[in-house]
């Protein structure tokens, strides 16, 4: 089992549109090493697809129209500077679907975007991102690492 670092580094965002959610997380990626997880939590239209975006973007890749929320096929891989595993989790409620999945097998394989990441149901060492809808339009990005 993997143990979780204790939390460090809290960042706090605003963004006024999905263009400055994006850039912000394109600049954060561009800092990787290949081996990151992300973890973004936020409710549905929160933009977390927009974030990762950006960090496909920031890992290389050319066509960010390509990066599409997984819902339906759980999985989508993209090729940047290292692979780019997208997940997304809001279809699995139950623990054990979660870790039926193996998606644990790509940690160290390239970088591991999970949308719905507060359903990971065992502790990981992450950038966790939680994104929060304001009413006018803007988004409260909360970014730590574990």
């Amino acid at each position: 089992m993997m143990r979780v670092k204790k939390e460090r580094s809290l960042r706090k965002v605003i963004t006024r549109s999905e263009e400055g959610t994006f850039r912000l997380a394109r600049n954060m990626a561009r800092r990787f090493k290949g081996k990151e997880v992300v973890l973004l939590s936020g409710e549905l239209g929160a933009g977390k697809t927009i974030f990762a975006k950006g960090l496909a973007a920031g890992l290389g890749m050319k066509e960010r129209r390509l990066v599409c929320s997984p819902s339906f096929t759980i999985l989508n891989i993209y090729e940047g500077r290292f692979p780019i595993y997208h997940f997304d989790l809001y279809r699995l409620e139950k623990a054990g679907d979660i870790l039926d999945l193996g998606w644990e097998d790509y940690i160290d394989r390239g970088v591991v975007i999970v949308e719905w990441g507060e359903r990971v149901p065992f502790d990981l060492a992450a950038i966790r991102v939680k994104i929060r809808k304001g009413e006018d339009g803007t988004r409260e990005i909360a970014i730590s690492a574990t």
